[in-house]
Formats: structure tokens, C-alpha cells, sequence
């Protein structure tokens, strides 16, 4: 099982899909496109593709120019019947590769919160693991429109579409069920400055809200992650 996983930014590592991977024995094929690394022209050499989140938007070609070419790659692993998981960012990038609409500078959806299942979702491998729903980590301002032909598997309060799939295992999901409390903890040290920005108490409340919401959104995070590695061929 090879598993290729883009970076799309410094600081977004695979977290709990990384967990559940290793339990898996996969080989990971990590490319750090925001450093320069190549995004492979299709997937021949890859069994699943995994695309991580990040700072820009999924339609900031000038500053990110391997963005177009990301998003045709997930619609291209998913129609040679292999796995996608996009994340945030990643999800924003499958979204776009299957002709939905980006929307852009939404009010920021930042912590941890609630994220509930659809009919659909309950049914579904992956997503039906979050159960009846529960809180998970979100930083995102952006999201989509549901991509054509997709099912919508999961919604909160700010964001409607918070996952969705097409085919068997192209998943888009906008919340972060990779960031554990690890995750989270290195991100709030690593991003400090662009989190006060819009949440200057943040430093104060997270270890409270981390003890609060933190073992739950772990468990279930661990569990889709699980699921969805159970996909790749």
C-alpha cells in the first residue's frame, strides 16, 4: 500500500491519518509541494492520495501555481477507483476538482465545535463514525458548493457542508479529525501570531476547551481515519 500525501503549507502534518496509516503499513510518499516539491502528473505510482490543509485558498493559483494540477489529481485518483481524503484545504482542492464552486473570506469556524452527521453520513463507511455527532477541531474561513453527483455526509452550525463523498472513496472533509490534541498543541505554538489575530484569548482558554472537547474529537478522529484507510486497494 503506497500512499502519496501532499503538504500544501508548513506545519499540517497527517496527525491521526498518519496513526492509522502506520497501523495499516502503508508507505507514505510525503510531497511538500509549498517547498518546492513535484506533484506527480497521475496516479499510476500511488494507491491512495491524501491532501492536507493549509493557509491559502483553493483557487490561489499565483501563489500556490501547484493547485490546479492537485485539484485534476484527486478527480483522477478517484476515477481510477483509488482513495482521495481531502482535507480543509484538501477538501476545498477535491471539491474544486469535481466542478464545485469555491466560496471564499467566510467568517472564520476556529476551535473546537460540533459537527453532526446527515442521514447520509450515518450511513456512510467513514463518517459514520463520528456517531450522532460530537465536537471536533476547525480553522477554516473558506468552503463549496456540494460538488455535483456528491453525497453530503456531514454539517455544523456556521458551515452546511462539512464532508461530503463521490464514488466509492473520494472524500472531501473540512474539518480537522487528523488534529488530535498533539496536533493541536504544536499548532498553537507554531501559529500563535495568526491565531491572536482573531481569537487573542485563545492562549487562555484552549488548554481548558482542549480538556473539555479534546478526548472525545480524538477518539473520533482516530475512528475516521481508521475507516477510511480501510478503503484503499
Amino acid at each position: 500500500m503506497r500512499v502519496l500525501v501532499i503538504e500544501n503549507f508548513a506545519g499540517t502534518p497527517l496527525g491521526q491519518v498518519g496513526t492509522a496509516l502506520a497501523e495499516a503499513g502503508a508507505e507514505i510518499d510525503v510531497r511538500r509541494a509549498f517547498a518546492g516539491d513535484a506533484v506527480p502528473d497521475d496516479h499510476h505510482n500511488h494507491d491512495a492520495l491524501v491532501v492536507l490543509g493549509g493557509g491559502q485558498s483553493a483557487v490561489d493559483d499565483e501563489d500556490s501555481p501547484w493547485l490546479p494540477k492537485l485539484a485534476g489529481l484527486t478527480k483522477s485518483f478517484g476515477e481510477a477507483d483509488k482513495a482521495v481524503l481531502g482535507i480543509c484545504l484538501g477538501a476545498q482542492l477535491v471539491a474544486r476538482g469535481h466542478g464545485a464552486t469555491n466560496l471564499l473570506d467566510r467568517p472564520i469556524e476556529f476551535g473546537w465545535h460540533e459537527v453532526r452527521p446527515t442521514e447520509a453520513g450515518k450511513a456512510d463507511p467513514v463518517v459514520a463514525a463520528l456517531g450522532e455527532g460530537g465536537p471536533i477541531f476547525h480553522w477554516h474561513v473558506d468552503t463549496f458548493t456540494l460538488p455535483p453527483g456528491a453525497a453530503h455526509l456531514a454539517t455544523s452550525n456556521r458551515t452546511p457542508i462539512q464532508a461530503f463523498r463521490i464514488g466509492r472513496a473520494v472524500y472531501g472533509i473540512q474539518f480537522h479529525f487528523e488534529a488530535d490534541r498533539k496536533v493541536v498543541d504544536m499548532w498553537n505554538g507554531y501559529f500563535a501570531a495568526e491565531i491572536a489575530a482573531y481569537a487573542p484569548d485563545w492562549a487562555e482558554r484552549s488548554a481548558a476547551e482542549a480538556a473539555l472537547s479534546g478526548p472525545q474529537a480524538d477518539s473520533t478522529g482516530l475512528a475516521i481515519a481508521r475507516a477510511w484507510t480501510r478503503l484503499i486497494r
